[in-house]
């Protein structure tokens, strides 16, 4: 009888949330800290990872921070 779902590495979802959505993986200190382009971006990954993964966006990444716009 298998499970659902399955206990995946932080590694494993990172890659996947990076191949997936609009965003990018900053390291600090060794964390991984999720860098995202809008409210509406962060709101479908921490969905995602909800439901694909079963753990809080925030169990995978250090922190999450909206990337700031780029100058013309």
């Amino acid at each position: 009888m298998g499970d659902i779902h399955k206990v995946a590495e932080p590694d494993h979802i990172i890659k996947d949330v990076v191949g997936r959505f609009p965003c990018r993986v900053l390291w600090s200190e060794g964390r991984p800290c999720l860098e995202y382009q809008g409210e509406e971006d962060v709101a479908l990954i921490t969905e995602y990872v909800r439901i694909t993964y079963n753990v809080e966006l925030l169990d995978v990444f250090f922190t999450a921070v909206e990337s700031l716009p780029v100058e013309p």
